[in-house]
């Protein structure tokens, strides 16, 4: 009955809450959607965490996906030794970069007085969420060696399951490793945890920045002494580049 809750009823409960607090929120609470930044707040920190932690998970979550959407094309690459050593050595690489930078990020929260002040109680349960699931990922990777071929040969036919409403849960049901449960159980508890939280940004990304055309930015001179400058330019030419 555990299991039953865990890896079945707790899928559905998440990606149900995913989906329809999602457009709830879109449609009706449009403008909190929004990543919060409190960049103006302090800076050089948020740096210096934020550049591991969203570089590192963002090459975790396509390793993952790829090893969920082609777990054949995995296998076969792993067939070479060198090979497998390589994505395993990269892979355990990010995951570092993604928890190092998490626990800079959150030693920031704990330490700025400016930034505590924005900290919402839902922002706590984030981090701990994502803590627990950057560290178990690190210990199944470090205890469960080879976790790319596992994942591709044990865990993807789980999910596919999963999403074809068709559950199967006997493997993962009979599985061992405490680590590797709590990795699945947090990784679904934040994906139902996302509407409720400044996450949701992501879904929202203004991807066409990158092919829209540049702002044009004007100065806003005073306009009683633009009305009298005789000069060719509207007032005096600003040092900003």
């Amino acid at each position: 009955m555990t299991n039953l809750l865990l890896f079945v009823v707790l899928p559905y409960a998440a990606l149900a809450i995913f989906l329809v607090g999602s457009i709830y929120r879109y449609k009706n609470k449009g403008f909190t959607v929004s990543s919060i930044s409190s960049q103006f707040l302090e800076g050089r920190k948020l740096f210096i965490g934020s550049q591991p932690f969203h570089w590192g998970l963002f090459f975790l979550f396509f390793g993952h996906l790829i090893a969920f959407l082609f777990p054949r094309a995995i296998i076969a690459w792993n067939g070479q030794p060198v090979r497998l050593l390589i994505l395993e050595i990269t892979a355990f690489a990010f995951g570092l970069s993604a928890c190092l930078g998490l626990i800079m990020l959150v030693y920031r929260r704990l330490t700025t007085r400016r930034v505590q002040m924005v900290t919402s109680k839902m922002d706590v349960v984030v981090f701990l969420v994502l803590l627990t699931q950057i560290i178990s990922g690190l210990l199944v990777a470090y205890h469960s060696r080879w976790g790319s071929s596992w994942f591709a040969a044990f865990l993807s036919p789980y999910l596919r399951s999963i999403f074809v409403f068709d559950p199967q849960i006997d493997a993962i049901s009979s599985v061992n490793s405490l680590s590797l449960k709590v990795h699945v159980i947090s990784a679904f508890l934040l994906i139902g945890l996302i509407p409720f939280t400044r996450f949701i940004h992501f879904l929202v990304y203004p991807v066409d920045y990158l092919w829209r055309s540049y702002q044009q930015v004007i100065w806003n001179w005073p306009r009683r002494h633009i009305r009298v400058s005789r000069a060719h330019s509207e007032g005096h030419k600003s040092k900003n580049n």
